[in-house]
């Protein structure tokens, strides 16, 4: 039974689509913000012409690609951007503190511990736990 190109997209292939788009951005064909754009486009489509209209420019990822040749990373790529959003706020307040410290003359207060330390433990903790990686909540049907 064949399938016209403008049925309807269900959810599943929306999915599928998404994994794919994942894929080309782990592989670095697309940076982060081109992924935002294109998965907005994949859950706004109807049809399977537009899930097809998605991937037009990238290239067809082969099956023996589609299988991990390793272990998938230990931290998603969420985590890692928050990793180092954390990071980069944490060098500029100490830099910030370090600079009053040296316009006073002596060391004030530390009040950076009330950014870093809060941001750090709940980053921590969301990482060892592993609820955002997958590994609990996890549906099986």
């Amino acid at each position: 039974m064949e399938i016209s190109p403008g049925t309807r997209a269900s959810d599943a292939e929306r999915d599928k689509v998404v994994k794919l788009l994942s894929r080309h951005l782990a592989d670095g064909r697309i940076d982060l913000v081109e992924y935002d754009q294109r998965v907005a486009r994949v859950y706004a489509t109807a049809t399977r012409d537009d899930l097809q209209l998605v991937l037009s420019d990238l290239p067809k990822l082969s099956k023996e690609s589609s299988a991990p040749a390793q272990a998938p990373a230990r931290f998603p790529i969420w985590q890692q951007i928050e990793g180092t959003s954390w990071l980069g706020v944490s060098v500029l307040v100490l830099a910030i503190w370090g600079a009053i410290s040296l316009s006073v003359g002596e060391f004030t207060y530390p009040w950076p511990i009330w950014v870093i330390g809060p941001w750090g433990a709940v980053l921590a903790f969301r990482m060892l736990a592993g609820f955002e990686s997958g590994r609990f909540g996890r549906r099986t049907s």
